[in-house]
C-alpha cells in the first residue's frame, strides 16, 4: 500500500477570481490620440509609451486590450474610460 495520500479539494468556480477579464477600447472618429493617451495613463496607469502604443493599435486595428485582471478592479476603470468618452467594454 502507498503511504501517499491523495487530497481532493472542491473548488467553487464562482469564488475563484478570474484574471481573464479584459478591457477593450475601440477606435472612433471623435477622440484624439492625445486624449486617448492621457486617459489611458490616468485611468489604466499606463506608462506614456504603453499608452501611445495602445492608441496606435486602437487606430490601426480598430481595438486593443488595454487592461486585464479581475472584474472588480476593471469595472471602475472601464466606467472611467466611458465617462471620458472612449468606446470600451469588458469581456
Amino acid at each position: 500500500m502507498s503511504t501517499k495520500e491523495k487530497i481532493r479539494q472542491k473548488v467553487n468556480l464562482k469564488t475563484v477570481p478570474s484574471i481573464n477579464n479584459e478591457i477593450i477600447v475601440y477606435n472612433d472618429d471623435v477622440n484624439t490620440f492625445d486624449h486617448v493617451i492621457d486617459t489611458l495613463i490616468r485611468v489604466c496607469e499606463h506608462a506614456p509609451e504603453q499608452a501611445e502604443q495602445c492608441s496606435l493599435i486602437i487606430h490601426y486595428n480598430g481595438k486593443c486590450t488595454v487592461k486585464t485582471g479581475v472584474l472588480e478592479k476593471l469595472y471602475p476603470q472601464c466606467t472611467q474610460l466611458l465617462e471620458a468618452g472612449l468606446s470600451a467594454e469588458i469581456i
